[in-house]
């Protein structure tokens, strides 16, 4: 390992201004209190790229319980990876204590795979810089000094522009082969590329991704595609054969779709994320999935429905067979799932047009979703644009005139003369 290299602030450029105040308040708590403790990882990262963090986190030499006794209010968390959140009101900022390389103790145990099961080693800052992941993300800033101290020449990395593992990268992917999402995740976000020590050993690893929990790999694929790149990062991870680790079935999906309209919908509705994102509007995992899974749920109620089951009964089906698969390689939560599969079954509504149906339906609570979700269908070539750009202006129109589109639409149900249905 390299001597510490420390940059003067003429050289990085970070002020004290720029770091968020309550980072400034814990950092100069535990430095007031006789501990080591410095910003870290993202935050000098994005700070030396002139982007705004997102979030502020420090490392210290202090153990959770000491961090606790300086600040009250820390909560500790975690059991493989202990850290302290130190709370303000509502917020929180996580300080975590420098790791050391992995023991034969309980505290750092390492799976016969090379997988970290534990890793709550203590121990100093330089230890601590060459256990994680990428250079650019081992960066220390020093709010005492001004200095921001470097171990593994994470600013040359920065400089230009490359991703790089610190040490060998076979190794550092079976600690954790999330790093290998993490890789793809800031390439898409910085515009960085891979060393090629760290790129080469990824697609022949990819299946290690397996041997996480589903629910975490929730978690990072909302960071994936919730971050506004969600286009580009769906090249990449379909480049490095990662996307059929987390979506097999939406991978299947772009083989079988001959029509080119499975990878129309998808970029659609990716880039219309992207655009949301950038624009501070939400977005749901539920449409994410919705997008993802939907060839599958087509073909599956295609079947149902040839054997001879009713229309929405043969959606039902073919949601839970593709959610039940898809659940396997990522956990998602009920209330996604839930919004996800109304979605789907909310597609066969739009052919209805009569008052009081339509006007039900405009107000139920997942018509936005369904409808916008309907017209990135029509976009992909679906045979529904009629009903797309129906239910658009229907709308935009006052009462009296959604009145007179009911009346007018095909299949309108009649009505006689005091406005009542007929019977039949």
């Amino acid at each position: 390992m390299k001597d510490v290299v420390r940059i003067p602030f003429l050289e990085h450029g970070i002020t004290e201004r720029q770091i968020c105040k309550k980072a400034r308040t814990i950092l100069n708590a535990l430095t007031k209190a006789g501990y080591e403790a410095y910003l870290v990882g993202g935050a000098v990262r994005d700070l030396l790229l002139n982007k705004q963090p997102k979030d502020f986190d420090i490392a210290t030499n202090a153990h959770p319980e000491q961090i606790k006794q300086v600040l009250p209010s820390t909560r500790i968390i975690g059991r493989r990876f202990r850290l302290a959140h130190v709370h303000f009101g509502r917020e929180f900022l996580e300080v975590a204590t420098f790791r050391a390389p992995h023991d034969k103790s309980d505290k750092g145990q390492v799976s016969t795979d090379g997988r970290i099961i534990h890793d709550n080693v203590y121990g100093n800052v330089a230890e601590d810089a060459v256990r994680r992941d990428f250079t650019i993300n081992a960066l220390f800033y020093d709010l005492k000094s001004g200095d921001v101290l470097d171990f593994v020449d994470g600013m040359q990395d920065i400089k230009s522009r490359q991703l790089r593992l610190i040490g060998d990268p076979e190794v550092r992917y079976r600690e954790d082969p999330v790093r290998m999402l993490r890789g793809i995740r800031f390439m898409a976000k910085l515009g960085f590329t891979l060393d090629p020590e760290t790129e080469a050993p990824i697609c022949e690893m990819s299946e290690l991704l397996s041997q996480i929990a589903p629910a975490r790999l929730f978690d990072e694929t909302l960071k994936l595609f919730h971050s506004g790149q969600a286009l580009v990062t769906l090249d990449l991870l379909r480049q490095y054969q990662l996307f059929s680790c987390l979506f097999p079935l939406a991978e299947q999906s772009f083989a079988d779709d001959k029509t080119g309209r499975f990878d129309t919908l998808v970029r659609a509705a990716l880039g219309n994320t992207d655009k949301r994102i950038r624009s501070g509007k939400p977005v749901t995992p539920a449409f994410l999935f919705a997008v993802m899974l939907w060839y599958q749920v087509q073909q599956g109620t295609e079947f149902y429905r040839k054997a001879g089951n009713p229309d929405l009964q043969s959606v039902h089906l073919a949601a839970s067979d593709a959610l039940g698969l898809q659940v396997k390689s990522i956990a998602i939560p009920r209330r996604f799932s839930n919004v996800t599969r109304e979605i789907w079954t909310m597609q066969g509504r739009f052919q209805f047009k009569a008052c009081r149906r339509s006007m039900n339906f405009l107000n139920n609570k997942r018509f936005r979703a369904a409808y916008d979700f309907m017209c990135l269908r029509a976009l992909s070539g679906e045979p529904v644009q009629e009903n797309c750009e129906w239910w658009t202006l229907f709308q935009e129109v006052d009462e009296e005139e959604k009145l007179a589109m009911c009346n007018k639409a095909k299949g309108s149900p009649r009505r006689n003369r005091s406005g009542r249905r007929r019977r039949h």
